[in-house]
């Protein structure tokens, strides 16, 4: 029967829930349990692949096709489990599905409430498919005291008494400020957080205490005083200089003993982290460095592209670099008095990530066209890739009307809204007036690659499986006329239908994919585009 976990953000400060759940997933999965992360966003959207990524960051995908929150991208980074659809859910599916349940009389007429049916469905998630694993991570979203989560927080409550001693650990992260111009922490914040959650009948049995500064042995005994833990139960949380020297971090003060000891587990010998210890080593020791501009739409918040900041980091690692990333408007690029030299020039690589709508499009043409001239190393992912295709189009293949159905009609539908294509399933449609998230092609699709190509070397393989998030495709019938351009189709869908990558095999590096790698990158398994990319990027550095 699996254990499970509860994670919950204090009153102040929630900052790092996801982060810490995946360390401490990492750290057990290291003394050789099985385990799994689960996410409860208290938002009432159904899902956040509707929410702006301005206000929400990316929207990580799964292999079955689930737009979930960021965090899971956290959770299988640090473990590599991958995650499903059934490791994120927010009050909107949760409500959705009872208001479904209740219109088919699942309910035989009874009134429907927070209690028992919300808290009931909340716990129906939380439990379900656990059966092959030994602990059940659930981080709680959002903070203790807010509206929203107070389902959430009864049903762990009502979840602890189900289970009975033993089975299940609540972990609250809090904030302890540090105050420069009296020189000292404050614990009053975590002592009425814990106070606040107490009030709703949840009782932390251990908590993660966020600081800029150490905290000294007296701040944990008046914690742990007031809050009613073990003075080991109180656990400093400091800022580390990488994301991925966390787990060795929160081991050193002894996070993942006390949680065991907690469910009267014996921690037993140490857990082996050499892996963590090389991905650190590589990031604080790098041979060199290479800078990388991206030319994105949402650069204004970079959570926008949480996993492709993480998957560089990654390619930066294999080939033990460090890699500075320019985020660059592609818009500055659309203005008349714009100098586009003057901000590419100085990248040893550029890439074009994923996008919605034209605002920038014509930019980011303009940057796929300097690489190809200067012969940068380009990478293009998803709208990436598309708008290499509509560069190539107009400025090699001699069609200059070359545009997207998704910023309108045109005479040259280069890109454009594929309405059927086979999979291995079947047939899969889309409609032009459906719903947003119902037209668009998501999670994991096969691909096929040239043998001969240049990616087909980078993958070591022919066959490949990767996600997808986006609505339009480039147009097939367009073939022909970009490849006599040097722009190659080398991956294609197993029916040959839909193109998955471009390539161009007379440029030093230049591959555009119609997926997302970055979902599927790993600190100690960098994905082979953004390994190989980053080499690119590091040959090119020595030619300057």
């Amino acid at each position: 029967m699996a254990r499970f976990i509860f994670i919950t953000g204090g009153v102040v400060s929630s900052l790092g829930k996801g982060l810490m759940a995946a360390s401490l997933a990492a750290l057990l999965q290291a003394r050789g349990y099985r385990v799994r992360i689960r996410k409860f966003d208290p938002y009432l959207n159904v899902d956040p692949g509707t929410m702006s990524p301005y206000q929400h960051g990316e929207v990580y995908v799964t292999d079955d096709g689930a737009e979930t929150d960021l965090d899971l991208g956290h959770y299988e980074r640090f473990t590599g489990v991958a995650s499903r659809q059934s490791d994120n859910i927010t009050s909107g599916r949760i409500y959705q599905q009872i208001i479904t349940r209740e219109r088919r009389g699942d309910y035989l007429g009874a009134t429907v409430q927070v209690i028992p049916h919300v808290t009931d469905a909340i716990k129906e998630f939380a439990q379900a498919e656990t059966d092959d694993l030994d602990f059940v991570l659930c981080e709680i979203g959002g903070t203790v005291g807010d509206i929203e989560s107070l389902p959430f927080i009864e049903a762990i409550r009502q979840l602890r008494n189900d289970l009975g001693r033993g089975q299940s650990v609540s972990i609250h992260v809090t904030l302890v400020p540090y105050i420069a111009a009296a020189g000292e922490l404050k614990t009053k914040p975590t002592q009425h957080s814990v106070r606040e959650l107490a009030a709703l009948g949840v009782q932390p049995d251990v908590l993660v205490c966020r600081c800029e500064q150490p905290l000294p042995a007296s701040d944990r005994a008046k914690i742990a005083l007031f809050c009613n833990v073990r003075k080991e139960a109180v656990i400093p949380a400091l800022d580390a200089k990488s994301i991925y020297a966390v787990p060795m971090q929160y081991h050193a003060e002894g996070l993942d003993a006390e949680v065991l000891r907690a469910f009267d587990i014996e921690p037993g010998p140490a857990p082996d982290l050499s892996r963590w210890s090389d991905i650190v080593d590589r990031l604080t020791n790098p041979e060199g460095e290479v800078t990388v501009g991206v030319v994105g739409k949402y650069v204004g918040l970079q959570d926008a592209y949480k996993s492709l900041n993480e998957a560089l980091v990654h390619g930066g690692i294999a080939n033990r670099v460090k890699v500075n990333i320019e985020w660059i408007d592609a818009e500055l690029f659309e203005s008349e008095d714009n100098d586009i030299a003057a901000k590419l020039e100085p990248m040893n690589a550029i890439l074009v990530p994923g996008a919605f709508g034209e605002r920038g499009a014509e930019g980011k043409i303009a940057s796929v066209r300097f690489a190809r001239e200067r012969e940068i190393p380009y990478f293009g992912i998803c709208f990436g890739m598309q708008m290499a295709c509509v560069e190539g189009a107009r400025n090699l293949a001699g069609i200059k009307d070359a545009s997207s159905t998704e910023f309108g009609p045109t005479d040259e539908p280069v890109v454009g809204m594929i309405t059927e294509w086979m999979t291995g399933a079947g047939i899969e449609k889309r409609e032009e007036g459906g719903d947003l998230g119902g037209t668009m092609r998501l999670g994991a699709y096969d691909a096929k690659l040239d043998g001969n190509s240049v990616v087909a070397s980078i993958y070591d393989a022919t066959d490949i499986s990767e996600r997808h998030r986006h609505r339009y495709e480039v147009n097939t019938g367009y073939r022909d006329a970009l490849e006599k351009g040097g722009l190659v189709f080398s991956g294609m869908s197993p029916d040959g239908m839909l193109p998955e990558i471009v390539e161009r095999p007379d440029h030093p590096w230049f591959v555009g994919v119609q997926f997302h790698p970055e979902l599927k990158s790993k600190p100690f398994d960098p994905h082979p585009l953004f390994a190989s990319f980053i080499g690119a990027a590091v040959r090119q550095s020595r030619l300057v």
